[in-house]
C-alpha cells in the first residue's frame, strides 16, 4: 500500500504542474472581469464573448480533463490516507 500512495502523490504534484502550466497558456480574453465590462481598451477583443480555435481550443479542454484527473487523483489519495493509515 506503501507505494501505491507513493505513486498517488508523485501523480497528484505531475497533474498539478501540468494543471498549472496549461492554465498559464491560455490567451487571456479581455483581461477578465474589467475587460469586458470596460470594453478592454484598444485591444480589438471588443470585451465580448470569442470563440476559441485550433490550439487554443485544444489547451482549453486538455486543461479541464487535467482538472478532473486532478481531483480523482486527490480524492483516492484522500481515500488511501483515511482508509489504510501507515
Amino acid at each position: 500500500m506503501q507505494r501505491i500512495e507513493q505513486a498517488l502523490v508523485i501523480m497528484q504534484v505531475v497533474v498539478a504542474i501540468l494543471l498549472i502550466t496549461g492554465v498559464l497558456l491560455q490567451t487571456p480574453k479581455a483581461t477578465g472581469l474589467g475587460g469586458t465590462i470596460g470594453g478592454g481598451g484598444d485591444s480589438g477583443l471588443g470585451g465580448g464573448y470569442r470563440t476559441r480555435r485550433g490550439l487554443e481550443r485544444q489547451i482549453y479542454y486538455s486543461t479541464w480533463v487535467l482538472l478532473v484527473v486532478f481531483f480523482i487523483v486527490s480524492v483516492t489519495n484522500f481515500w488511501f490516507s483515511v482508509h489504510h493509515p501507515t
